[in-house]
């Protein structure tokens, strides 16, 4: 009888012992699943800024983030509203197309930095005001990026220029756009400031300089509606301006289709909120991110996760710029 007992009670122990190892095997491969961040090449801001958001998700949270660059924002919109990767990064015009177009579950969950973007030259090249450029070799096109195109030609407007006005460089993405200025091939490119590509410029020609923009703010609304205009001045992140001065600007944001589940959109907020000094480590420009920057009132409905991580802070969504 005793061995009985003794054979039933190793038997219990042996269940139980399965069933917490096939928990674990289970919680071991949630963990291990592996989650897709699309962005733009190395070199660009968004790429970085992925990267900075993907490590931390990673050593603080135990989410696999895999960064995944792509050729432009016209990949990268596509690709999250159709789920086909669970995150992505773009700025708030293409993600306000691909909702307007074929991709009705496009969300947002948050805006993350402003983009300011202004024309950049040789510092040596005698030109200061967008109305310099006139018959300069511009880029344009932007045939992966064609949103961009759009802020390239309003910030021509700014100065009463068009396409018509200069001598088109045509580039697909921002990236090139940069390359062909450094070979000599355009007298200008157009990158976000922070960006190493920025960086790299000003190392090769031996100095850049952000070009001030005109006074037809209208004009330029008129073609990029989003934009607005930010105050900056000499500082770290700021290459070639040795003044303070306005540069145009536009939101930066983190995208995701609503049927992404909504506890994950909440743990990468929390995540992110939770460590910020990790993200600056990596990204100086998310040092302007807080989850107040991060709401504001688009034509792009936020995800209901992000809904939810911002209601329980008591934050309602600003207007832009």
């Amino acid at each position: 009888m005793l061995m009985i007992v003794r054979a039933t009670a190793l038997s219990l122990v042996s269940a139980v012992s399965l069933a917490v190892a096939g928990l674990a095997l289970t919680v071991t491969a949630a963990t291990a699943q592996t989650y897709g961040f699309a962005t733009l090449p190395p070199g660009t801001l968004n790429h970085t800024t992925a990267s900075a958001v993907s490590k931390v998700l990673k050593e603080k949270g135990g989410i696999n983030m895999l960064v995944q660059p792509t050729a432009g924002d016209q990949v990268i919109v596509p690709m999250v509203g159709r789920g086909e990767v669970e995150v992505g990064i773009t700025n708030i015009m293409e993600a306000q197309d691909g909702l307007d177009g074929a991709l009705k579950d496009m969300r947002i969950i948050t805006a993350v930095h402003a983009l300011r973007t202004p024309f950049f030259v040789r510092k040596d090249a005698g030109l200061v005001k967008m109305a310099d450029m006139k018959g300069k070799r511009v880029s344009l096109g932007y045939s992966a990026m064609r949103n961009i195109d759009k802020t390239m030609r309003a910030q021509l407007a700014t100065a009463g220029l068009t396409e018509a006005d200069v001598k088109p460089v045509l580039v697909p993405n921002v990236v090139r756009s940069a390359d062909e200025f450094m070979a000599g091939n355009a007298d200008m490119f157009s990158f976000a400031f922070g960006g190493p590509k920025v960086r790299e410029a000003d190392a090769t020609v031996g100095g850049i300089r952000a070009l001030e923009l005109g006074d037809s703010w209208d004009a330029a609304k008129k073609i990029m509606p989003w934009a607005y205009l930010t105050q900056i001045g000499p500082g770290p992140i700021f290459t070639g301006v040795d003044k303070p001065m306005k540069v145009y600007s536009f939101d930066n944001v983190m995208i995701a289709s609503s049927k992404v589940p909504d506890a994950f959109i909440q743990k990468i907020l929390e995540i992110m909120e939770q460590n910020k000094d990790e993200l600056v480590a990596v990204q100086p420009v998310l040092r302007e991110w807080t989850p107040a920057f991060g709401y504001k009132q688009y034509g792009v409905p936020y995800h209901p996760g992000a809904e939810k991580f911002f209601k329980q802070r008591n934050l309602t969504p600003q207007p832009l710029g």
